[in-house]
């Protein structure tokens, strides 16, 4: 959490100059390149090298065709950016800091005015770094207050730092990624194409800083009293002071309201860094969606010297209580556990993965209040960071603070054995302490996790090897957790096989990534799938030709097959090197899995292709809300597409919704009527309710093509459970589609097994009102 927005004395985003080159230079100052020969191009910051070369029509749009695929030529050039600025007039008894919120491809510091900035950590761009005068090489003063200065920083190529890799395992295209830390998917992905990329991804700004200031604050919720009616907060804090404590009277204050809820609490300090424990009476509580309000306090934390105040910050507090309760193993009787807590009240958890939202992370911001919209009006409750992605900017967690979404964090690690030697763990640690004092302050944050499927990578590559061997995930992250948020639950790895797993199997792990085969949808593989939460599950969906349109060359559109644009786009990263080719035929696959057979033309492979999807995971969905509470959460993959594909997104790289959209939002409303999956010719029509009180209800089942009513009656749906309603017989040789009706609310059900016509389930769909 950004706690000093207030102190920006300057913004250096906007435009800048750059230059680039094969050859490494070690530039001082703006001159020097300008002196050198090499070209000088404009530049954005934030900004990515890729978007700055199409800019100065260098390159070409590199999301369309097969462009991407020629910008690994530019992994390999050296990139310098340079700007003159005029720092403002700096107030008595304030000290410049400069705030780096992200550096790409590494970075040895930068030149203020010719004076070089030590490197501190400037290599990992997945940070923001404060730089103050105690981190420049000179003494004396570095600027010139209301007068020009210059900056020039640089971006290495990964070769120049690049590490020898040990016996580990990854995909081949990412072995280079191990042992440097950027988010693994620009290296290529299955759902990203390789963009290795430079550049001065987020703001670079010049806050000026009391000398004596509050350095970290974290004011914590600890407990919660019986039936809420209190709660025990506790503030951390740790303040730079020039002076004792016990030759100054130094004091700190901590105060917030909500509404007409107010604390405050003030005491003096013997020492910079220490606790202020709080309580508060009939507290207004953070509650994630559909449970309550999410109620934020606005909170000022003050410290006195003598009676003057000389520092203060603002933050907000959810005051809010999170658990996992989880068991290392299930079974097929269902006696395992993973599930959600907020203050004291289990979770049934829908939502989605969150990935990158761009390819070229310059430009996440301006796309995150768009998404997390989206995911408001589908009834999102939780969000989950995946590992192979950046860490999000301040701007996503404080939206997802104000509309209760809980956020699934993990840590920047995805899909492979990292190194574990001591100098990476170090910079995890470091990397770690970062993250955690940046985020912990969101109430929306519910879980640490360590990675995304390293504990399965270990038995990956044809050897069997126990996780529980990864220094990383077991020791190093929460060694820093215990220090730095202890109360928050931690995952080591998602999914986690601890010993006991190891020992029984990956099948009976309570919380899974559902992929597998990737058949029909209501295989025995989904049907029958042991775990109580899915963290990942997902179908393809192919976006319409409206959009194929704008990332394919018009020869490429159609067909599809030995089609290379759409397999870069699939996405299969590396041209000519087989790493994820195979998605393109699997949806084709998927869609004769449904209809019998893959049509002959675009527009209707697109609308057979997003009628698989949107079955497939209105069906994902509904197999678990069903079953609550021996389910009890569904994340599937996912929301939005971070660059243009044929995906498992429901809504792709140019905000166009697939049918799974409105086929999730149904599926994911507050109160839901839904058909089971058949038993014994029968379908139990049941009423799934996360809401507070009992419903009552009328409710009618209508086969819409011959109108025929298959039940209707009342009910009372039963709060925060699932409620049989009636049934409805049941014959596998039925194709039927059903509209299922009640007070406020619609819902459908495709009936029998596949193949369906095409054309049959659009005049279905179309009649039913969901087409």
């Amino acid at each position: 959490m950004d706690f000093r927005k207030d102190a920006v004395a300057l913004d250096l985003s906007g435009e800048w100059q750059m230059a680039f080159s094969d050859q490494q230079h070690h530039f001082k100052t703006a001159d020097e390149i300008q002196a050198s020969g090499l070209p000088i191009y404009s530049a954005q910051v934030p900004g990515n090298f890729e978007l700055d070369l199409h800019r100065n029509g260098l390159i070409h749009d590199p999301f369309f065709g097969m462009n991407i695929a020629q910008m690994t030529k530019y992994e390999h050039t050296y990139v310098w950016y340079f700007r003159s600025f005029t720092a403002p007039e700096k107030p008595h008894g304030t000290e410049p800091v400069w705030r780096v919120g992200g550096v790409l491809r590494g970075n040895d510091g930068g030149w203020i005015n010719g004076r070089y900035l030590r490197t501190l950590n400037w290599s990992n761009p997945l940070l923001p770094y404060d730089v103050t005068f105690q981190d420049f090489d000179f003494h004396g003063e570095l600027l010139n207050f209301n007068g020009e200065n210059t900056i020039v920083t640089g971006c290495r190529p990964l070769r120049s730092y690049q590490q020898t890799v040990p016996l580990h395992f990854t995909q081949a295209n990412r072995y280079e990624s191990l042992g440097v830390r950027e988010a693994a998917h620009a290296f290529g992905w299955d759902i990203m194409p390789r963009a290795v990329s430079a550049g001065i991804w987020r703001p670079i700004k010049l806050l000026y800083l009391p000398k004596e200031r509050i350095e970290n604050v974290y004011l914590e919720t600890q407990s919660l009293g019986a039936s809420n009616s209190s709660a025990r907060l506790v503030l951390h804090f740790d303040c730079k002071l020039e002076t004792s404590c016990y030759a100054e009277t130094y004091e700190i204050e901590v105060g917030g309201r909500c509404g007409d809820s107010v604390f405050t609490k003030r005491e003096r300090m013997l020492f910079g860094a220490g606790r202020v424990n709080v309580q508060v009476a009939n507290p207004k509580l953070w509650w994630p969606k559909g449970k309550g309000d999410a109620s934020l306090y606005d909170v000022t934390v003050r410290v006195f010297k003598n009676g003057e105040e000389v520092d203060h910050v603002h933050f907000t507090h959810g005051i809010r209580t999170v658990e996992l309760i989880r068991t290392s193993v299930t079974d097929e009787q269902g006696s395992g556990e993973f599930l959600f807590k907020v203050n004291g009240e289990r979770v049934f958890i829908h939502g989605s993965n969150w990935v990158p939202v761009d390819a070229f992370h310059s430009r996440d911001r301006e796309r995150i209040p768009a998404i997390l919209e989206m995911a408001v009006d589908l009834n999102c409750n939780m969000l989950r960071c995946w590992g192979g992605n950046v860490y999000e900017d301040d701007l996503f967690y404080e939206i997802c603070d104000r509309e209760g979404i809980l956020i699934w964090q993990d840590f920047s690690m995805a899909c492979a054995v990292y190194p574990q030697d001591e100098a990476f763990q170090r910079t995890l640690a470091d990397e770690v302490r970062s993250v955690v004092r940046r985020l912990r302050q969101h109430a929306c944050v519910a879980l640490w996790a360590g990675d995304n499927e390293c504990d399965q990578a270990w038995s990956w590559g044809g050897r069997r090897q126990d996780p529980n061997r990864n220094v990383l995930t077991r020791k190093v992250i929460p060694d820093v957790l215990l220090e730095e948020d202890p109360g928050r639950p931690y995952l080591p790895s998602s999914p986690y096989i601890d010993s006991e797993a190891f020992a029984k199997g990956e099948k009976y792990l309570p919380e899974n990534h559902l992929w597998g085969p990737r058949d029909y949808f209501k295989s025995r593989y989904y049907t029958e799938s042991l775990c109580h939460f899915a963290s990942e599950i997902g179908y393809h969906g192919c976006p319409s030709r409206k959009s194929l349109e704008k990332f394919l060359s018009p020869e490429k559109l159609w067909p599809y097959q030995n089609n290379d644009e759409w397999i870069l786009h699939s996405t299969s990263p590396i041209p000519g090197y087989d790493l994820y080719d195979y998605r393109v035929e699997l949806m084709a696959k998927q869609i004769r899995e449904l209809f019998g057979e893959v049509p002959d033309n675009l527009d209707n492979f697109a609308f057979a292709s997003q009628v698989s999807q949107a079955e497939a995971k209105k069906l994902f969905v509904e197999l678990f809300r069903t079953s609550m509470w021996r389910r009890t959460g569904i994340l599937w993959w996912n929301l939005m597409d971070g660059w243009p594909q044929m995906s498992d997104a429901i809504v792709d790289y140019y905000f166009e919704k697939k049918l799974a959209y409105g086929y999730l939002k149904t599926s994911q409303q507050p109160l839901l009527l839904a058909l089971r999956e058949p038993r014994d010719w029968h379908q139990e029509l049941v009423a799934c309710s996360e809401l507070r009180e009992d419903t009552t209800l009328t409710f009618t089942i209508t086969d819409v093509e011959s109108g025929e009513v298959m039940l209707s009656g009342e009910g009372i749906a039963k709060p925060d459970s699932v409620t049989v309603l009636g049934r409805i017989p049941y014959s596998a040789s039925w194709k039927r589609l059903y509209k299922i009706e009640w007070d406020g609310g619609t819902n459908h059900y495709l009936c029998g097994n596949p193949p369906f016509e095409l054309e049959t389930y659009r005049q279905w769909g179309q009649s039913a009102g969901i087409l």
